[in-house]
């Protein structure tokens, strides 16, 4: 069976109709329309899901299938959020709540991340200094991180510097990981041709070896910010003045199960749009990786 091929307009040599400008635009037009479609599906089976549990949910605690006293229902959930926006919190306005508990999120996430890369990037470019402090590391991290937010409320009171220090613990670890991992996992070919080329040390370290193991960074990041979600929300359970842990504690100690929920799905909105910017800022950040399809 034969291919139909067109000729050039220069008499070269002739063109597969396959592979011609028209029949690659009709094929890429025809990808684009199927990108198109299946985020449509996605997002229209992502709904669906919700519907399906929300509803099942909601069915459940009406028939008493499950008690509402203790598990809520998605529309006892939602008056509680509408309450709180409306009237406020027993500790202020929510906005405040959530405010303060993003503050600390924040810092604890920036001071930690940036720790971490620093001391990743450090330690894995300096072998001596990873063989003294990798056993005091690993001691570090074997500790539950959760656990040191009572001594952080001890030794530094109910305010912002607690939480902060919990945050910063739960994400340094995480990110020093992939920093250092990062680092190690650096094409060693790229790193001589570097050395050859006459590149210092700290040429290739910003060169060659950081733009490797951004991959690593940037992919712990979209971890560790819920990591300094969850611990700024753990030192306000522990103890605070204001927050949306304190919040959750608060409705627990009324055994209100909605306010419980509630205050978790508005942490879990905080934790998406964060996901969004930093996913927004990795593909900013790797223009030149391959898009994944």
């Amino acid at each position: 069976m034969s291919t139909a091929v067109l000729a050039h307009p220069t008499g070269a040599a002739a063109v597969p109709a396959s592979l011609s400008d028209e029949a690659l635009a009709r094929e890429s037009l025809r990808a684009q329309a199927a990108l198109r479609r299946r985020k449509w599906v996605i997002i229209g089976l992502r709904l669906l899901f919700l519907f399906v549990v929300l509803g099942g949910w909601e069915l459940a605690a009406s028939r008493k299938w499950i008690d509402p006293f203790f598990y809520s229902q998605p529309s006892l959930i939602w008056q509680q959020i509408v309450e709180w926006v409306r009237d406020g919190t027993s500790q202020g306005p929510l906005w405040v709540q959530i405010a303060v508990t993003l503050e600390e999120t924040i810092i604890g996430f920036l001071i930690g991340g940036i720790g971490g890369i620093v001391f990743g990037i450090l330690l894995g470019r300096n072998k001596l200094l990873a063989d003294v402090f990798s056993i005091y590391i690993k001691i570090a991290n074997s500790i539950p991180r959760v656990v040191l937010g009572s001594v952080f409320v001890i030794a530094l009171g109910l305010g912002m510097a607690s939480k902060v220090a919990l945050a910063v613990v739960m994400v340094f670890f995480v990110v020093f990981g992939n920093a250092f991992q990062g680092v190690i996992e650096a094409d060693k070919y790229l790193i001589a041709n570097a050395r050859i080329l006459g590149a210092s040390p700290r040429q290739v370290t910003a060169a060659v070896v950081i733009p490797s193991a951004m991959s690593w960074i940037l992919a712990s990041l979209h971890v560790s910010f819920g990591f300094a979600l969850v611990g700024a929300v753990v030192g306000e359970f522990l103890g605070a003045k204001q927050g949306m842990g304190l919040l959750i504690s608060t409705a627990q100690g009324a055994f209100n199960a909605s306010g419980v929920f509630a205050a978790m799905i508005l942490l879990a909105a905080v934790a998406l749009v964060a996901d969004f910017i930093l996913t927004r800022l990795e593909k900013r950040l790797l223009k030149w990786r391959p898009a994944a399809f």
